[in-house]
């Protein structure tokens, strides 16, 4: 599943983390963070994108693909 802008935003938000603290847990720069919020995920490698997202989930954020989400859009929740 691909991750987008807003629900890296919103799961940023979620734990408390800024995007500095973002990028420093998944081993990118603070501007990778930066492009992703701003324009997507689109042109950030793959490995990017999965840092991204598996710091979240190491934060307790659970991505949730549009198709799992009751109003139709994708989102994010917190782990108990």
């Amino acid at each position: 599943m691909a991750i987008s802008k807003e629900q890296i935003r919103a799961g940023r938000a979620l734990v408390g983390l800024s995007a500095g603290d973002l990028a420093e847990k998944a081993g990118v720069g603070l501007s990778t963070i930066q492009r992703m919020e701003n324009r997507g995920t689109g042109s950030s490698t793959l490995a990017n994108v999965e840092a991204v997202q598996a710091a979240l989930e190491k934060e307790g954020v659970i991505f949730l693909p549009a198709d799992q989400n009751i109003d139709g859009g994708a989102g994010v929740r917190l782990k108990k």
